[in-house]
């Protein structure tokens, strides 16, 4: 028996993070084993320029169990950048917007959202009292991808000692005010008998610069109710 530490993410709105280019910000519809890990890190108080807290998360592995996916939804911003031969080295973005008048560039830009998803997550390979205790009393607020995604319902953590994560997740606790359907789809990093091999680029070289290498995730698909 592993003992694995099981959770729930709800939220209205939330944002997966795709391969992400200037104009445009993708989400997909699971969360990647990235912003597991960055949820957690915020919950024990680790800040992003934290690397030796960041890297002693590494031995952690992660399931995802997709319950809903939500429906897309596309945001749209304007972002003003300033030339550097209308100001050179402003004291602040504020002032260099100021003393550039109207010779800022403007660019439209789109943000993916997911709304109403539900999640349920297991994470084991290291001593998981500690996160439970965090996901209770979180350092940092809980969001899911973007700040302006925040959790709809606490993760309700639970330690869980089963044979595999698939079994662990039977264990989530599942909002009390929302339909829960059953799992789509599980993401995990170990394989299972009926899984097949995915590439996913969501493991962090460095959180400040936003560097990401791939992985293999191990993808199990259910058949829907009919």
């Amino acid at each position: 028996m592993t003992e694995h530490l099981v959770f729930t993410l709800v939220a209205n709105l939330a944002a997966n993070g795709d391969l992400a280019g200037h104009e445009r910000r993708g989400t997909l519809t699971w969360p990647a084993r990235s912003a597991i890990l960055g949820l957690l890190a915020a919950a024990r108080g680790i800040r992003r320029d934290d690397a030796p807290g960041l890297a002693a998360l590494e031995p952690l592995r992660v399931a995802v169990a997709v319950h809903d996916i939500g429906q897309p939804l596309r945001d749209y911003h304007t972002v003003q950048t300033v030339p550097t031969a209308a100001v050179r080295r402003p004291d602040s973005r504020a002032l260099a917007l100021r003393l550039a008048g109207r010779a800022v560039n403007t660019t439209l830009t789109q943000r993916d959202y997911r709304c109403g998803v539900l999640y349920s997550v297991a994470v084991w390979g290291l001593d998981m009292a500690p996160f439970r205790d965090a996901l209770l009393r979180p350092v940092f607020t809980l969001y899911l991808g973007r700040k302006s995604c925040p959790l709809s319902a606490p993760p309700a953590p639970r330690l869980i000692a089963a044979p595999d994560a698939a079994t662990a997740l039977a264990s989530a606790q599942m909002p009390h005010f929302r339909p829960v359907p059953p799992p789509l789809a599980l993401y995990s990093d170990t394989p299972s008998d009926h899984s097949r091999t995915e590439r996913r680029n969501d493991v962090a070289l460095d959180r400040q610069l936003w560097h990401f290498t791939s992985r293999d995730v191990h993808v199990t698909t259910f058949a829907e109710d009919t």
